[in-house]
């Protein structure tokens, strides 16, 4: 009988397969819900400025609350903590859908859009759940954080285009109504799975993961791939509407996710070598390499195919690069804080993420959008120059014990 495959024998341990699927279910929405709120403002109210001020509110909302909520879900659990901020994120999302529909004055969009920011890292609370069940296997703990990684790019993949088509062939709220419905369904589900739930410590650490042994420069290195994602998502929605085909651009940005996603399960199969901290410069280096693809191919021929094709390719150390950064983070993070660790780094991500929307939407403004390719190779070279300092200053570690 031939031997079971890494993620066959992860998916084998009781409670996996019904809590990945709650997980899954309520990951979804994360994908949904900015473009829906950006098509749903936008088509009512006619400003796609206030559209990108809105959900830029709810992002800089969601990197103060979250680690917020976190720390609160590593105090007291799981279950006693997600599902109700869960509960207060899809009020807030059906309150803006209400605003939006009623006409009502700009600022409750704002205030309703804002209270989405209790929404759970959910990914984090499932590696969480990943790192209690696995122990100290280090093996099946790579995999399942790859895994993980590819499931975050699955959603990333498939949200904004079933938000698109549900707010293009329903109505303008479609996308943000579903989006709440898969949400709250999804946490329920994912919640009630308590077999799996990692125990509450009696005493939470007093040491914070942000200052943690190695931890700033990490989150550092979060923040530039964040510049990444963000300036690599705006400049290639411009580059397409400069050449007619604005509404190819979401199966642009999918063909890299998906890349992301293919890499991230092969990676997940393979044992990974050399301590976290080494593999992390390498990947990052491998990034900044596949991302001059995309420049070249903008730069050289401005073709919109074969941009694509380069950042399908480019997509395929995206993956490598956050399983990577995840694993140092648990290795960091002190025991019973864990979900607040990553969520920093997902704070991080998500700073980053704004930080480069901004500066690639300056430079397709005011130079070009082939130039604006420039600035995720710039942010790869950023990133890497950060691992390489906290590599040599050997912030490898292991998590203490309390």
């Amino acid at each position: 009988m031939p031997p079971l495959s890494p993620y066959r024998r992860l998916f084998r341990l009781p409670g996996a397969r019904a809590f990945t699927a709650g997980n899954l279910i309520a990951r979804l929405p994360m994908g949904m819900f900015s473009v829906s709120a950006v098509v749903m403002i936008a088509g009512t109210r006619g400003s796609y400025a206030l559209a990108g001020a809105v959900t830029a509110t709810g992002l800089a909302a969601t990197a103060v609350v979250a680690p917020w909520t976190a720390r609160l879900v590593d105090r007291y659990g799981q279950a006693r903590v997600a599902l109700p901020a869960t509960v207060i994120a899809v009020l807030g999302s059906l309150a803006l859908l209400l605003c939006v529909r009623h006409d009502a004055p700009d600022w409750t969009l704002f205030a309703s859009y804002a209270a989405t920011a209790t929404t759970p890292n959910t990914g984090g609370m499932s590696r969480a759940r990943w790192a209690h069940l696995l122990g100290g296997d280090a093996k099946a703990l790579h995999t399942a954080n790859s895994f993980e990684q590819a499931a975050d790019e699955l959603c990333f993949m498939l949200g904004p285009v079933l938000a698109a088509f549900l707010c293009g062939a329903f109505f303008p709220e479609a996308g943000t109504l579903v989006g709440a419905v898969l949400l709250l369904t999804g946490m329920l589900l994912f919640t009630t799975r308590r077999a799996t739930e990692p125990p509450v410590r009696a005493r939470t650490p007093a040491k914070a993961p942000l200052r943690a042994a190695g931890m700033p420069p990490l989150l550092a290195v979060c923040l530039a791939l964040g510049g990444i994602f963000g300036s690599t998502e705006v400049v290639t929605l411009a580059f397409a509407d400069e050449r007619g085909h604005r509404s190819a651009a979401g199966v642009v940005l999918a063909l890299q996710a998906a890349g992301s996603c293919a890499a991230g399960l092969l990676y997940g199969s393979v044992k990974p070598a050399g301590p976290a901290a080494t593999r992390l410069s390498w990947c990052v280096a491998a990034m900044g390499a596949l991302l001059t693809l995309p420049l070249l191919a903008a730069a050289l021929t401005g073709s919109l195919p074969l941009l694509a094709g380069a950042l399908l390719v480019a997509g395929m150390a995206t993956a490598p690069t956050m399983v990577t950064t995840m694993t140092l983070v648990q290795q960091r993070t002190p025991e019973g804080r864990l979900n607040e660790g990553m969520t920093l780094a997902v704070t991080g991500l998500l700073g980053g993420i704004a930080g480069g929307s901004a500066v690639g939407g300056w430079t397709v403004e005011h130079v070009s959008a082939t130039a604006g390719y420039g600035i995720p190779v710039t942010a790869a070279a950023l990133a890497l120059v950060l691992s390489l300092v906290g590599a040599s200053n050997r912030f490898t570690h292991p998590r203490p014990t309390h």
